[in-house]
């Protein structure tokens, strides 16, 4: 369970070269458009983050991770048509360009670094996407690898919760709205939203791949328009 638990920390940690560093999840819209304050209140940014989690990027990302490591069975096969379906509809379900091909880009870099993490390789996965077949989402890639090195599916879900709050804070640290210790607070703060929404999402089938959140959506359309960028989105 210790390699496990490594493995979980390695997947998700901020200095895998997958790019998600770049990424600013909207944020940086709310702060060009005076939305957001630079600073921010706290719990202004605590609500947005929460809010981001529970109808975002929990029931879209983390459901279709679970999905993905729910079709790699203990003796290693894969249930490719479960990871397809999944893949599908959680590209569907991305409405602004920026957020899909971010997505998209991040997992194909994390298949790249996927035999330094574990030795395995997904070869076969790699062909589908290289084909068009599927799109090849980061959170699809990351369900599949967990997976494969034995990373317990909840612990899985709730790390990648994790990293993209981590990532969210970060991002408005860059921005000037919060400093790094309120920063810290925020993450301190949503991490009773993390685990719930991480509990659902555990139990969460394809069908139920979904996200409702229209003004961080707008945001990041509006942010593929902007001629001065410091994120990727």
């Amino acid at each position: 369970m210790v390699t496990a638990f490594l493995a979980v920390l390695q997947l998700c940690d901020s200095a895998l070269p997958t790019g998600r560093y770049t990424l600013s999840q909207g944020l940086e819209t709310f702060a060009h458009e005076g939305v957001l304050g630079t600073p921010s209140r706290p719990d202004a940014l605590s609500a947005l983050l929460a809010d981001c989690v529970q109808f975002g990027v929990a029931p879209s990302d983390g459901i279709a991770l679970a999905c993905a490591h729910r079709a790699v069975a203990a003796d290693g096969s894969v249930d490719v048509d479960l990871v397809v379906r999944a893949d599908r509809r959680l590209s569907a379900v991305k409405l602004a360009r920026e957020t899909r091909e971010a997505s998209t880009r991040s997992g194909r870099a994390l298949l790249r670094a996927a035999p330094a993490l574990g030795g395995v390789t997904m070869s076969g996965y790699e062909e589908l996407i290289d084909a068009g077949d599927v799109p090849g989402n980061h959170a699809i890639v990351l369900g599949l690898l967990g997976g494969v090195l034995g990373v317990p599916r909840l612990e899985a879900v709730a790390a990648e919760l994790h990293a993209f709050a981590a990532g969210w804070v970060a991002a408005a640290v860059r921005l000037g709205l919060t400093d790094h210790l309120t920063a810290q607070l925020l993450l301190r703060r949503v991490r009773p939203v993390l685990a719930a929404a991480a509990e659902r999402a555990v139990a969460g089938d394809v069908g139920l791949i979904s996200a409702c959140t229209p003004l961080p959506d707008v945001m990041a359309m509006r942010h593929e328009q902007a001629e001065l960028r410091l994120f990727a989105n």
